[in-house]
């Protein structure tokens, strides 16, 4: 089995929809650190799992500098963010870790 994981880093603005009172009902923006891990037990014609700048770019450009209540179809909570971007890379993305802030950090894995 091959495994590979790679880093992005984004900046993206959210607001949670909760039944509760609370400071992240309003717009805010992050900082936030994703890691998403692909694996497959055969190469590509190319010998990788999952080009890197291809991964890199299909977040960049779904995510980066965007309202996240505008691009995802749920509340964008760092674990709703982190299946999104799983579903999005396919079958070969088993894993994703979703950082919100420095201590604050969700994980979808299938």
């Amino acid at each position: 089995m091959y495994r590979v994981k790679k880093r992005i880093e984004i900046s993206a603005a959210h607001k949670l929809i909760l039944d509760y009172d609370s400071k992240c009902n309003d717009l805010h923006g992050h900082n936030w650190i994703i890691y998403v891990y692909l694996q497959s037990e055969e190469l590509d014609s190319n010998g990788m799992v999952y080009d890197f700048t291809q991964i890199k770019d299909e977040i960049i450009s779904s995510l980066d500098h965007k309202c996240l209540n505008d691009v995802l179809d749920c509340n964008p909570t760092a674990e709703n963010i982190a299946k999104w971007i799983c579903d999005k890379i396919g079958e070969k993305c088993y894993k994703v870790t979703v950082q919100e802030s420095e201590g604050n950090i969700a994980e979808y894995e299938k």
